[in-house]
């Protein structure tokens, strides 16, 4: 295990970011190997191995371009891979103005690839991406939007280039919600925010280097005490520009299947194999010290909440009903294997037994799950609109007369009627003495033509004339009704946070059913519910706005149905179902409902009731308009409760 010492090793004062060339990063090397504390495991071989020209390792004078690749990066970076067909690639990454150019001076470019590349449909800086042959090797270069911060690394045989996007700092003078102007070309800043890593930006470019080297570089660099195991081997070449050092650490890392862990200002590096291992060690050294740690008892009130269902949450045996309680095979909730919980409803406390720790981490969440919640008022006010206008005119007549002893008019039976009316008359007034005042015939009037207004207690206008051998009845009939309501429903009640609430008034309306059958019918009483009912759960946001789950329901006895076994009830139902998120305070309309009916009705004779004017007198015309309307408002209101301290 070798153990780096920054606050030792670091220089008073070095240039930042760290460049060096390869000619010049070997020469360091090898002055660093020989006088750093650094301790390699074989230190004669390293630098033998770094000022040494392996014949294998020889660098091809010319390589190409197999594929070029782009992919949208963490946070919307822009990724461009660019894998080469051989070793000895040597790219250059620079910037100028708002374009990227990756300049490979000995390389060829196919001419498969030689064409521009739209990737503005990834919705990074990147939007164009140019490759060309040039004289001097190919050259690629990256079209960009908006502000970005470039970096680049070579690892095998691929080279990656990351377009970043970076926020604009904000100006403290300017106004809140107001639009800022990007500096770089004039473009808009990208609103992806602030990259991941935040290390100062290093470059590196180096070839076939010892990893353990490269982590003393970055441990000069980031400031922090590194430790690397003893397993910890290998070579990597990267060429990383303008890269944060975090970054430039986490892909060394992932490029040798290591991993690290940090301490404070220590971070332990070791292939993941080996920490994997380590942590799980760590675990079982922790279960077995549990198994082995005395249990405690601890007797736990709840104040506002129901000791049972916080049992429910603290282990899976509760759910079925048990109350508790350990298997002492396996971890279950916030209890080891070897805790229970159990529960008294009598006096609503938790009894835990378990090893302190667990024991105090469960008061703990107790402590935060056990507070007063805050309370909802919901007041529901229904309003029924209903209004009616109807008007009838109608008409009657008849005539009746007398010729030659022959009674006549449109009832047939009049004339017998009469004859038995004369007889009678006749024989009263024979009678000695006769009646006071005499009797006189009757004649039962016969109307021609009927129709009549049917509203009830409709007015009516009558005209008889009479002569010695006729009489001409008229009736003129009409009624005109307005009619105007307005019922309001006002329901209110108070409930918790999330807790379902429910309010009814009524009556409970009777009628009666028969049963059975064959001459054995059994009458029955049977009650129908007639009520106003609010059902409603309240749901507090954490932005102090309220989600209401509400079920209202208003009823009303609009009249009977004749059976026959009796009276059954007609009721008129009005409901609203529906979940709406309403401001604290704020009323809305949660429902209505608009119903209007206009009709026209006529009655008449044909052809007669086509004649002008007269015509009148043989028509019956009705018209009748109603409108109704129902409105369901809702209004929340949370009553705030205060916590107590504890």
């Amino acid at each position: 295990m070798t153990v780096t010492n920054v606050q030792r090793m670091r220089p008073a004062a070095r240039p930042l970011p760290l460049r060096a060339s390869l000619a010049g990063l070997v020469v360091g090397l090898c002055a660093a190997l020989g006088t750093s504390a650094w301790a390699a495991p074989a230190p004669t071989s390293q630098t033998a191995s770094a000022v040494a020209v392996d014949p294998a390792k020889t660098l091809p004078s010319t390589v190409s371009i197999s594929s070029i690749d782009f992919k949208r990066g963490d946070g919307g970076a822009g990724r461009l891979i660019l894998h080469f067909s051989g070793d000895g690639a040597t790219p250059d990454l620079r910037t100028q103005g708002s374009s990227v150019l990756v300049d490979i001076g000995n390389a060829q470019l196919p001419a498969t690839l030689q064409k521009p590349l739209d990737v503005t449909d990834f919705a990074t800086p990147v939007q164009r991406i140019d490759a060309a042959q040039t004289g001097r090797g190919a050259q690629l270069q990256l079209s960009t939007n908006g502000q970005f911060e470039s970096l680049a690394y070579q690892t095998g045989r691929d080279y990656i280039v990351e377009i970043v996007p970076r926020a604009a700092a904000p100006d403290a003078n300017r106004a809140v919600g107001a639009v800022s102007t990007a500096v770089a070309s004039g473009a808009q800043a990208s609103a992806y925010g602030t990259p991941r890593y935040n290390g100062r930006p290093v470059t590196f470019n180096f070839q076939d280097v010892p990893v353990r080297t490269v982590l003393q570089l970055i441990a000069e660099e980031s400031n922090l005490n590194v430790v690397a195991a003893d397993t910890v081997q290998g070579n990597v070449t990267l060429r990383l520009v303008n890269v944060p050092w975090d970054q430039a650490l986490d892909l060394v890392l992932q490029a040798k299947g290591l991993d690290k862990r940090q301490s404070g200002n220590v971070v332990w590096v070791a292939p993941q194999s080996e920490i994997a291992k380590y942590e799980q060690d760590k675990a079982e050294a922790r279960v077995k010290l549990e198994n082995s740690a005395e249990m405690i008892t601890e007797y736990i009130p709840i104040n506002y909440g129901n000791a049972e269902d916080i049992a429910k949450l603290l282990t899976d045996d509760a759910k079925n009903g048990k109350g508790g309680g350990g298997s002492g095979e396996s971890q279950r909730g916030f209890l080891s294997p070897r805790g229970s919980i159990s529960f008294d409803r009598r006096t609503n406390t938790l009894l835990v037994i378990d090893i302190p720790p667990r024991v105090a981490s469960i008061r703990d969440l107790v402590n935060k799950l056990d507070k007063p919640v805050d309370q909802v008022v919901i007041e529901a006010r229904i309003v029924i609109a209903n209004e009616s206008f109807a008007r009838e005119l109608g008409a009657k007549f008849g005539i009746s007369g007398k010729n030659n002893n022959v009674f006549f008019n449109n009832i047939g039976a009049n004339n017998v009627a009469y004859e038995d009316s004369v007889a009678k008359a006749n024989n009263a007034n024979s009678a000695v003495p006769p009646p006071n005042p005499l009797q006189a015939p009757t004649l039962t009037h016969g109307l021609n033509f009927n129709i009549p207004s049917a509203l009830a207690g409709a007015g009516s206008l009558a005209l008889s004339i009479l002569n010695a051998g006729y009489a001409l009845d008229l009736e003129l009939s009409a009624l005109q009704n307005e009619g105007r309501g307005e019922i309001i429903s006002n329901p209110r009640i108070v409930t918790s946070n999330q807790k379902e609430a429910l309010i009814k008034q009524g009556d409970q309306i009777g009628y009666i059913t028969v049963t059975g059958g064959n001459n054995a019918n059994v009458p029955q009483v049977q009650f129908k519910d007639v009520v106003l009912q609010l059902k409603v759960t309240p749901t507090i946001t954490n932005d102090g706005r309220i989600f209401l789950n509400m079920d209202l329901q208003k009823d009303d006895l609009s009249g009977y149905v004749n059976t026959g076994v009796g009276q059954v009830p007609q009721i008129a139902t009005r409901e609203v179902t529906t979940a709406v998120l309403v401001e604290d305070g704020q009323t809305v309309v949660v429902g209505g409902v608009y119903e209007f009916k206009d009709q026209n009705s006529l009655s008449k004779i044909p052809f007669l009731g086509d004649i002008p004017i007269l015509g009148n007198l043989f028509k019956n015309r009705n018209h009748t308009k109603s409108k109704a309307e129902l409105l369901v408002f809702v209004t929340p209101k949370v009553i705030r409760v205060a916590q107590r301290p504890n």
